[in-house]
């Protein structure tokens, strides 16, 4: 690689502007928030619905749920609840401090209480009303990869535990501490290490550091015209190590791929030293690749520090597009016959009716010609067309590359969706079907408020499976919420976000009234643990991109051979022996 050829990024300029909440996700600045006159508006400026009046929403939330909530029946956070006194080894202390500057140790109560917890309900849940537990003793910021050597080195003479931090947007409880932990334990923060270190445009390749988060690498790439095409739901917030630390995919994954798909190489700081390849090359044949242990490692086997991966120059054209199908049933057997066609967009998922109907509740009211509009096009949907309101689902869809290619996808895919009863609903219906992604991540905590607890779930499955495995999923959770004699009615519901030749990714949504509930962080467990034993039965994968951390560790022997657990401890067990990667997650 020739190194005059190199362009070196300057690192991203860090805002006030950009400062996240800690107790909710997202930016400290942005939050669903109950108007005066009892309608819910987003507050902030950051995306599409900000400043909006959704009048549709809580109506339409408690005609789901069959409860009554009241805006002024606030359930009050107690954030910031219990920190525990923080373990110290002095040694390790003054070990470290060699290397280190004071700005980069943070003994803060409340940064130690953020860097122990993902985003799960439970943990949420915790952080408000309850305890989380055992939480980091201490947070470091190390800005090379020799401090992190370093970090490494002294972790292992003075037994102490590092858990490496990224964006903190798991939802596998993979950042929980251990609560039988009784060394101290160390969370390596590594987003100041968040530099493109060089970008070739030649190859095509950049080295980025680990710490590296979304919204900046795609920011940074595009000044030159390149993007990595890796986009996650948590792309604003996750980094380039949490990816790759969990497998990750992204949502324009048909055209760029998966994590896996993307990095060529990584540098990984390990408990052994450092891992790596002397060179880069775009594919080699030489045993067994070591580098492959870290995907989904998930902090078990060592702190990444930078990877080499793939650019791809930014498309000539980006379309939006969306279809609505008379049914889910008929969605599914477009997206399978689409798959089958190789026609692919970069994006495209499939919402069942309940979340195509939770859809139409974001949409502030039409004024003036477009309400009109709105009417017209409803009467032609559901009179003429004859689409039931009760049944009908919705299909959004990106495509990305250069005129010609998107031409030809969109003339595939709008035929082949004609043949299922599929029409075309616009542009502007699939742009913004896209960009709420980003800003309906923030409804789960709005609701956490107003005794509503809510997550998600996931699986990928084989196409003669996704169904049933959808079906059996629902029925199951409405028969045991029914069972257990709950509030009201449960919230269930799901969408098809990842298309394979040989399958899907089904994501499900989760959501129930706790008023009254004892423990409802608890109840919530049960039934997704419920839920998660009948995708299993069904032939689902414990998880698509999730991961497992700890909440799913319990299932590993009910996916993997004795012999696969065996290696996977054995692994573990040769590269950590003192285990000071000890996150705990996946049962190592």
């Amino acid at each position: 690689m020739k190194q005059d050829n190199l362009i070196h990024p300057p690192p991203p300029v860090m805002t006030a502007a950009e400062a996240e909440s800690p107790e909710s996700w997202g930016f400290r600045d942005t939050r669903f928030a109950f108007t005066e006159d009892g309608v819910v508006t987003m507050l902030g400026n950051r995306y599409e619905l900000s400043g909006k009046k959704l009048a549709r929403l809580l109506p339409w939330i408690c005609e789901v749920l069959q409860v009554e909530v009241d805006p002024r029946d606030l359930h009050r956070s107690s954030y910031p609840t219990a920190i525990p006194e923080a373990i110290e080894s002095k040694p390790f202390l003054e070990a470290i401090s060699v290397f280190l500057q004071p700005d980069q140790l943070d003994r803060d109560g409340e940064v130690r209480l953020r860097h122990g917890h993902g985003q799960t309900q439970e943990e949420v849940f915790a952080i408000k009303y309850a305890c989380l537990g055992r939480i980091p003793d201490l947070t470091v910021h190390p800005h090379s990869d020799e401090q992190v050597a370093k970090l490494v080195e002294a972790a292992k003479e003075h037994n102490v535990v590092l858990i490496p931090f990224g964006g903190g947007t798991n939802v596998t409880d993979a950042l929980r501490c251990p609560e039988g932990e009784r060394r101290m334990i160390v969370s390596a923060d590594m987003r100041r290490m968040n530099r493109i270190r060089w970008i070739d445009k030649e190859n095509m390749m950049a080295c980025i550091e680990a710490g590296a988060v979304g919204r900046h690498l795609v920011a940074q790439l595009a000044e030159h015209g390149l993007t990595m095409g890796h986009e996650p739901d948590s792309v604003e917030f996750s980094t380039l190590g949490g990816w790759i630390a969990t497998n990750a995919s992204g949502m324009k994954k048909n055209r760029y791929g998966n994590i896996e798909d993307l990095v060529v190489d990584l540098s990984v700081a390990t408990a052994d030293g450092r891992l790596a390849h002397l060179n880069t090359a775009p594919r080699e044949s030489i045993g067994s690749d070591l580098r492959r242990l870290i995907f989904g490692s998930e902090g078990t086997l060592g702190i990444i520090t930078s990877a080499v991966v793939k650019l791809f120059p930014l498309p000539e054209v980006q379309k939006y597009g969306s279809i609505i199908f008379p049914s889910y049933e008929d969605g599914y057997r477009f997206m399978r016959d689409m798959a089958h066609a190789g026609a692919i967009p970069a994006s495209v998922r499939l919402v069942d009716n309940l979340q195509f109907q939770f859809g139409q509740t974001l949409k502030p009211a039409a004024q003036g010609l477009a309400a009109w509009k709105s009417r017209l096009e409803k009467f032609f949907v559901l009179s003429v067309k004859g689409f039931n309101p009760g049944r009908m689902v919705a299909l959004t869809l990106v495509f990305e590359g250069t005129r010609n290619e998107v031409a030809r996808q969109q003339r595939e895919v709008y035929h082949i969706a004609a043949g299922h009863g599929g029409m075309k609903a616009g542009s502007e219906n699939g742009r913004r079907g896209y960009q709420l992604t980003y800003s309906i991540a923030y409804i789960r905590d709005f609701l956490l408020n107003y005794y509503i607890i809510a997550e998600s779930f996931e699986t990928s499955c084989a196409w003669s499976d996704a169904l049933a495995i959808d079906a059996n999923v629902k029925r199951i959770l409405y028969a045991e919420y029914e069972k257990r004699g709950l509030p009201g009615k449960p919230f269930i519901t799901s969408r098809i976000t990842q298309v394979y030749r040989t399958g899907v990714a089904i994501y499900f949504y989760f959501g129930f009234y706790y008023k009254g509930v004892e423990n409802p962080s608890q109840v919530y467990l049960e039934l997704e643990t419920i839920a998660r034993h009948e995708i299993l039965r069904w032939g689902g994968s414990l998880s698509h991109h999730h991961g497992v951390g700890k909440i799913r560790r319990a299932f590993l022997p009910e996916i993997m051979s004795q012999t696969g657990l065996k290696w996977k401890q054995e692994i573990k067990r040769g590269l950590d022996p003192q285990n000071i990667f000890g996150a705990g997650n996946q049962n190592l």
